[in-house]
């Protein structure tokens, strides 16, 4: 078997999902190096997310390695891998989903219903504190950066009430202590992708692409098929209010959206059920746009709290 070079990340989280694939990969005989790749969203730390502008800010870099031929693959976060790809490079495999949905931390409270008037929130998602704000319009949400032992360790020391992470990645790193609630999709939707590992390769790359078949899971791959179609129809990256979840129900796709206000004034939220993936999500995001989400996607591509809409 041939040897394969993974290109990932530097975080605790990053390199939990790549020494993951690679344990995979060895258990069918590859040899397998990983590469840490230091990212511009890595590399600025003291702004929030939604502040800083870049589509593919924790992707370019490592889609240069995999250019250059310095890695053969890279492992990403699907939720951090824009809907459109630079051209040069697809996606091999999309991995058995973790627990999609958000995480309410807390050292002192149950759920976010049980915030004190006024509580302090940590989160670095506008989808997160958009759905917050839309429910608890009292809360005082500030920005929060950092991998996850250093948002953990914020909530522990007191800055803050609570914090909401990604149910996924504390459960990966066994950092599930502080979880007080499992927020359901009905009143926090996730992220497009939340949860799944997206695996990219160079385009037409056919004999990596063939080592890499047995990852892809294709309950996965067609839910967050859907996901990532509506978010591209919303003309949506990572960090817009913009929630997206497919799951299958009684043999059909069914599919859960919001797009909604970063002040949570005004929120849509719109279900569907569907048979092709693509078209699901495309429908919903017509729909979505038609209702009003055109209006709130353009007030804050406007006011730059999200990166610029993909072409």
């Amino acid at each position: 078997m041939p040897k394969l070079r993974i290109g990932s990340r530097g975080s605790q989280l990053a390199l939990w999902q790549a020494n993951h694939i690679s344990a995979l990969l060895h258990a069918r005989g590859h040899e397998v190096e990983i590469e840490i790749i230091h990212t511009t969203g890595d590399k600025i730390t003291n702004v929030p997310l939604a502040m800083v502008g870049t589509k593919g800010m924790f992707t370019k870099e490592i889609e240069e390695a995999l250019a250059a031929g310095r890695v053969d693959l890279a492992v990403h976060s699907l939720k951090d891998l824009p809907t459109e790809l630079p051209p040069g490079f697809e996606i091999a495999a999309i991995t058995e989903r973790q627990d999609p949905h958000d995480a309410f931390c807390s050292r002192s409270f149950s759920s976010f219903q049980d915030l004190p008037q006024g509580a302090r929130v940590g989160t670095s998602s506008l989808r997160r504190q958009a759905q917050l704000k839309a429910i608890r319009p009292d809360l005082d949400i500030h920005p929060l950066r950092g991998n996850v032992d250093t948002r953990l360790r914020k909530l522990e020391q007191g800055e803050y009430d609570a914090i909401i992470l990604a149910s996924a990645g504390l459960k990966r790193l066994g950092k599930t202590e502080l979880i007080q609630q499992i927020i359901p999709a009905e009143i926090m939707c996730p992220a497009a992708g939340q949860g799944a590992l997206g695996i990219e390769i160079r385009k037409g790359d056919a004999a990596t692409r063939q080592h890499l078949e047995f990852l892809n899971d294709p309950a996965a791959r067609a839910a967050t098929t859907c996901e990532r179609a509506l978010l591209n129809r919303l003309g949506g990256g990572c960090q817009v209010p913009i929630g997206a979840f497919a799951e299958m129900k009684n043999g059909n796709l069914h599919l859960e959206a919001v797009v909604a206000n970063p002040d949570g004034s005004k929120l849509l939220r719109q279900s569907r059920d569907g048979n092709d993936p693509e078209r699901l999500g495309n429908e919903v995001g017509d729909i979505l746009l038609r209702r009003g989400g055109d209006e709130i996607l353009e007030a804050v591509y406007g006011i730059g709290l999200a990166v610029p809409p993909q072409p």
